[in-house]
């Protein structure tokens, strides 16, 4: 049995998630030879899957996205670092309820991957979501040794409204050792970075935006690209339509045009970094899950990725899941043969978080016994 999947937010990390489905189908199966992979998609959790994939832990303490220090991670294994944005630059680093949409920054992602450089990265896995910002990236390439100048030539503030402002643009101080790095930029969102499908309107209301703030954002991000297309010619402006330019509120549009960043749909990055394919070779029946599976699952989520993979090697998936907001035939569309929901075991949705672990040994006990006994 081989076990890969993400996190269930709120409740259980990939890891935890893995030994509750263990130690559930134990219980039935006494015994049963488990292999685990947690995985994620590129957002939240992909260092920690880094982590338990034997990748070593380093901390660095950077700029928060409201000013405050904090201390992010990242994973390097050989040469290869596993940088996630969320750890400088996300949401939870901010206050509780409190938001700041038009002035979080990224400058602290920018930190972080100047210290995955100090370590002797060689190659970067970038994985986006989960951020507090709207910035385009400005303020991760202000770290790594960009200009942002307004008319009088002085920096412009933090975050993605103070753009506006912006009248010049020169990247050529950027660090030297990213023209010799690969560098991922690992997403599920394949959004470009303005107009209706762009990363303020989409993403905007979900870090405090306002229909005003997201009208700000927007035109301060396609002001942002104009003046980058004047300081490094048409690429910037193919960027800006580009899929994943409005991963984590236009960071992988910095990513893109500052960092030459190679797009990449999350999962499939991941796989490859976390040995997923070994593991799989050796699997004869895949489990797979994350908190919710929705149509969201369906695009580019880790679930979706697990299953392709297990599916072409003629294995059978199953899922497991906090909730379940999928029909049976979007599941065996996605190659998922049956999915069992913790809110099946507790409909209580609060109860659900706080027993999602001994709740997904029950779920897994069942599954094993449909799947094995």
């Amino acid at each position: 049995m081989l076990i890969a999947a993400d996190k269930f937010k709120g409740s259980l990390t990939a890891v935890e998630v893995a030994e509750h489905v263990t130690a559930g189908l134990r219980r039935a199966v006494p015994g049963l030879d488990v292999a685990a992979v947690p995985v994620a998609d590129g957002g939240d959790g992909t260092v920690a899957a880094a982590l338990a994939a034997g990748f070593t832990r380093h901390e660095a303490r950077v700029t928060g996205p409201t000013g405050t220090p904090v201390t992010a991670t990242f994973a390097l294994r050989g040469g290869i670092a596993v940088v996630e944005m969320a750890e400088a630059s996300g949401l939870r680093h901010l206050p509780a309820g409190v938001f700041a949409p038009l002035t979080a920054t990224t400058y602290g992602t920018g930190e972080l991957l100047l210290a995955a450089l100090d370590a002797g990265a060689t190659s970067i896995v970038f994985g986006v979501g989960g951020s507090a910002t709207t910035d385009g990236g400005a303020g991760m390439l202000a770290a790594l040794g960009a200009r942002f100048l307004d008319a009088d030539g002085e920096p412009v503030a933090p975050g993605g409204g103070p753009l506006r402002d912006l009248a010049t643009a020169d990247l050529t101080g950027l660090d030297p050792r990213l023209a010799r790095t690969e560098i991922v930029l690992a997403s599920d969102v394949d959004n470009p970075l303005t107009g209706p499908k762009g990363a303020p309107a989409v993403y905007g209301p979900q870090k405090g935006a306002s229909e005003a703030d997201v009208a700000t954002l927007d035109a301060a991000l396609a002001h942002y690209a104009e003046v980058l297309e004047r300081a490094v010619g048409p690429k910037a402006a193919e960027h800006a339509l580009a899929p994943g330019a409005g991963a984590a509120g236009g960071i992988g549009y910095g990513a893109l045009v500052g960092l030459d960043a190679a797009f990449r749909p999350g999962i499939d990055v991941m796989l490859d970094v976390l040995g997923f394919a070994p593991a799989l070779a050796k699997a004869t029946f895949v489990i797979t899950g994350e908190g919710s599976l929705d149509t969201q699952t369906l695009h580019g989520k880790a679930p979706a990725g697990v299953a392709a993979a297990a599916r072409a090697a003629g294995l059978d998936v199953v899922a497991v899941c906090g909730r379940l907001q999928l029909t049976r035939e979007a599941l065996g569309a996605a190659g998922i043969r049956r999915a069992y929901a913790l809110t099946d075991l507790e409909p209580d949705p609060a109860r659900c978080m706080a027993e999602a672990g001994p709740l997904l040994e029950r779920a897994a006990e069942q599954l094993a016994r449909d799947f094995l006994v």
